[in-house]
């Protein structure tokens, strides 16, 4: 038998087509009965074609109206081979009654009718092969034995020629039948690892949701994703990839088959995994926090391939089959959901889906969604937070991006800033937010407000597209002259600093040729070393305020702060500390010689108008 969920579809449809057929064909017996004078046996054999008939149709209505599982498919499938065989049996029954008479005509029609019949198994049942071949022999035997029986030579050769259709009816059936197989194996497997594909385990998945609706019982869902792979088909190629592919395949497959699971591929070097059923929900989720840890220690176990040693984790996101109401495609968004949380947390983990997880990701998307209109309807505003000397002179200002939108209301840069990098969109918002700043820099020097320097927050995604110099340059052209231009300064976090050191130092030195400055933003929090610090064409560094708050208290050590402001003096480079909120920081910090100071202790950043107006107050004091 065929083995996927639409052969039962298939067979499900055929019947309806015996049916029909064979309901409508028994009438002529019935008409040849009256045309030679028998009036019994032909009318109750008819009855007894439409009694099984109506048995076909029954359960060809009970397949429609009962959403089954795979398990109660077997059942019914097992009721469907006893009807067929039935009702290809009634019409041997005829044969036998036919050739028993002594009108030759009703051998003849006896004969055609049974070859029809045997035509017709060998074409409606070509996805059932053994019981094909038992109905095609029961059809073509008693054809064999009645010619052989009247012992003319016409009749051996005719018996001969008959087992030979037999043959050619088999033989025509088995070659469909095994086309038949190579094409659902294509349509259902992945060709490379011969594991089911993501059509195969959808199906499988639904299958699942019937059991949870009709029996209640439990299932854990998983997907698979594997770290970095994308690396090594880089690095290594393609051919080397797909070795590791086949190789993680048949590891899951050794470890699924001790726990009775599944496993299919649904792309890449994404896998899913469905459990076995389980009655209790806190037995499930035990079972599959223990078989996810097993997983992944396979998996992490050293690669060999063609002399290359290979080394990969995997991030595992898991949902569990709970709700009838449930479809196999939101379920296996919900581990897809999972598993990308898994990634984000340092990959090689796992991640159980649950309600506090889904709210987040809704929110993210709505974020998301929301964002690519933002712009257009003016929702993205810039504020403006003071940098101070140690004379608390206010010498610059650092851009600052703000979103408040009708829907969600405001929204932190902490949330939308890494969603924007995530989607692309931080280019176009980028460009808005230089544009901007740039505008209003050469507003404000026109209206005297002079600056030192203005600070803007650039996106490492936003240095490396391709048009990021031709912007950068295209504005400093339009709003700002070379004085200005050389009062910029483009701040970059430590963290991201690592992703293209050469690249990264090539854009720099093109940038600093229009005048611009960089500033390390958030220095100390992230990987970056000494090297980078004397590689990186940087200016200033801006001390994260994580270490500024720890001065507020005696029992901390203050001697990071202190090891930053002197490799700052070392390496000639200007210090920002941001988030000064406290006298006790500031005077620290004064006493440090840190050079700009920057936080809430002398202003909360504020829009255009009311930076304006805290400036002409400065000024006045």
């Amino acid at each position: 038998m065929l083995n996927n969920m639409s052969f039962y579809n298939f067979m499900h449809k055929q019947i309806l087509v015996l049916v029909a057929l064979f309901a409508s064909t028994a009438t002529s017996y019935v008409f040849f009965g009256i045309v030679y004078s028998s009036y019994i046996i032909e009318p109750l054999w008819y009855l007894l074609v439409l009694a099984v008939s109506y048995w076909g149709y029954s359960l060809h209505k009970s397949y429609s109206k009962n959403n089954y599982t795979i398990k109660d498919k077997e059942k019914w499938l097992s009721k469907l081979r006893y009807f067929i065989f039935l009702y290809f049996s009634t019409w041997t029954i005829m044969f036998i009654v036919y050739v028993s008479r002594d009108n030759i005509e009703l051998h003849y029609l006896a004969i055609f009718t049974q070859l029809g019949v045997a035509v017709v198994a060998t074409t409606i049942l070509v996805t059932e092969k053994r019981l094909a071949i038992f109905i095609l022999t029961s059809s073509m035997l008693p054809i064999t034995i009645y010619l052989v029986l009247i012992g003319e030579f016409y009749a051996y050769v005719i018996a001969i020629l008959t087992v030979v259709l037999a043959w050619v009816l088999l033989y025509g059936s088995r070659n469909t039948y095994n086309y038949l197989l190579r094409n659902q194996f294509q349509a259902y497997h992945d060709y490379l690892t011969k594991l089911g594909n993501r059509r195969y385990f959808v199906e499988l998945l639904e299958d699942a949701i019937k059991i949870q609706k009709n029996d209640g019982k439990y299932m854990y869902l998983f997907l698979i994703d594997l770290d970095h792979f994308k690396t090594i088909n880089d690095t290594l190629g393609h051919d080397i990839g797909d070795k590791l592919l086949i190789e993680v395949a048949d590891r899951m497959k050794m470890l699924v088959k001790l726990n009775n699971n599944t496993v299919s591929r649904l792309g890449g070097d994404e896998f899913c995994i469905l459990s076995a059923v389980y009655k209790d929900k806190n037995m499930c989720l035990e079972i599959a926090q223990e078989f996810a840890q097993e997983l992944l220690h396979v998996i992490k176990r050293t690669y060999i391939i063609e002399e290359h040693h290979l080394y990969i984790s995997a991030s595992i996101g898991v949902s569990i089959i709970d709700n009838p109401k449930m479809t196999a495609n939101t379920l296996i968004k919900e581990a897809d959901i999972a598993m990308y949380e898994a990634k984000s947390k340092g990959r090689d983990g796992v991640i159980l889906f649950n309600d506090e997880l889904s709210i987040r990701i809704e929110r993210k998307l709505e974020i998301e969604r929301l964002l690519h209109f933002a712009l257009e309807k003016g929702e993205v505003t810039l504020h403006y937070q003071p940098q101070m000397s140690l004379n608390s002179e206010i010498i610059g200002c650092e851009v600052l991006v703000r979103w408040n939108n009708e829907q969600l209301g405001n929204v932190g840069p902490d949330e939308f800033i890494p969603i924007s990098e995530q989607t692309g969109f931080i280019v176009e918002l980028g460009y808005y937010i230089l544009e901007e700043s740039f505008k209003t820099f050469s507003e404000w020097d026109k209206k005297g407000i002079n600056l030192e320097q203005l600070s803007i927050n650039i996106s490492m995604r936003q240095i490396f597209h391709t048009t990021f110099i031709e912007d950068v340059s295209k504005l400093c052209a339009q709003y700002l002259n070379q004085q200005l231009s050389s009062k910029i300064v483009f701040e970059m976090t430590e963290t991201s600093v690592a992703e293209d050191i050469s690249k990264l130092i090539e854009i720099m030195n093109k940038i600093k040729q229009l005048g611009i400055r960089f500033s390390m933003d958030d220095f100390g929090t992230g990987y970056s070393s000494l090297s980078y610090l004397r590689q990186i064409p940087i200016n200033e560094l801006k001390i994260d305020k994580s270490f500024i708050i720890e001065l507020d208290d005696i029992k901390k050590d203050t001697n990071m702060v202190k090891t930053i402001l002197n490799i700052a003096k070392n390496l000639g480079l200007t210090v920002v500390a941001e988030g000064v909120e406290t006298e006790m920081q500031k005077d620290f910090l004064i006493k440090e010689n840190c050079t700009i100071l920057q936080g809430y202790y002398f202003s909360k950043p504020l829009n255009r108008e009311k930076f304006e107006e805290y400036v002409a107050n400065r000024l006045k004091k």
